[in-house]
């Protein structure tokens, strides 16, 4: 028993000696993410790469870059697709885009957009309902590579009917593809989706309030944060968040026990979409 506690806390000083050669080295915190999931994913590229334990591929991280940005796509969860969550798509243009259409302009944060999918979703969103050309829409994410895959907007074109499926049910007002074009084994978004768009890499464990928004969109990353970086993420939010503005959440994301949870009031509980108060 002894053995095993002991191996546990090797292992934990193992982690929290890789995490702050990281953030120390290339600037990246991981340091307040869930630490069960990140576990799995550092070990796991602990056997991908060969080494013997986690220093040691710390080590092959801290002395060659090429090796860090391979673990790094997977110290990130990458895991999205267009018109994620239909029926959220589908309640935000019923009920979030009439709110949007009596301010005379609009900004939007994707916090933690991944390769981009959903970003051209709500492009997709925005156009249909007249709004696009009224809109700056900010797409952030800490890792760069992904968003050099976000800027290109080429999806593999296996998933088309899925997104296709995905944007019907979402209340497509007509079909998917008249916003791509196909070549060979992927489709390319249209270049007037890209038009209002600016790709930049924000880190939301470190970096400071971004703008003044009527919509924040973050969904599916706060999942990965412990308690603390949560709260601190909430309140990034709800300062760069404009009078009347748009906080919406993943579908097991909460502010109910975040510490500004009195900044909002509900808008629509089932798609987890907040708004934030006037006082």
């Amino acid at each position: 028993m002894l053995e095993d506690t002991d191996d546990c806390r090797s292992d934990d000083l193992e982690i929290d000696l890789f995490l702050e050669g990281i953030y120390r080295k290339y600037g990246y915190d991981f340091r307040q993410y869930s630490r069960a999931s990140l576990k799995r994913r550092i070990f796991g590229q602990v056997d991908r790469f060969g080494a013997d334990n986690v220093c040691s591929l710390l080590h092959k991280i801290l002395y060659d870059q090429h090796v860090f940005v391979s673990v790094l796509e997977y110290m990130t969860i990458n895991v999205t697709e267009m018109f994620r969550d239909p029926l959220f798509y589908k309640t935000f243009r019923d009920k979030v885009v009439p709110v949007l259409e009596t301010f005379p302009s609009v900004k939007i944060w994707h916090a933690g957009c991944s390769t981009g999918e959903e970003v051209y979703s709500m492009c997709v969103l925005l156009k249909e309902e007249g709004l696009y050309d009224r809109c700056q829409i900010y797409a952030t994410d800490i890792d760069k590579n992904v968003l050099e895959k976000a800027k290109k907007g080429i999806f593999p074109i296996e998933s088309v009917k899925h997104y296709s499926d995905n944007y019907n049910k979402a209340g497509g007002h007509y079909t998917l593809s008249k916003y791509y074009t196909a070549r060979y084994d992927g489709v390319i978004m249209d270049n007037s989706l890209k038009k209002n768009v600016v790709f930049a890499d924000h880190d939301l464990a470190t970096d400071q309030v971004f703008g003044e928004m009527q919509v924040i969109l973050c969904k599916n990353v706060l999942i990965y944060f412990n308690r603390g970086l949560q709260n601190r993420v909430f309140n990034l939010f709800t300062e760069s968040l404009d009078h009347h503005g748009f906080l919406c959440l993943g579908s097991k994301e909460s502010l109910r026990f975040a510490e500004c949870n009195d900044s909002y009031e509900v808008f629509d509980k089932t798609q987890k979409i907040y708004h934030k108060n006037v006082s």
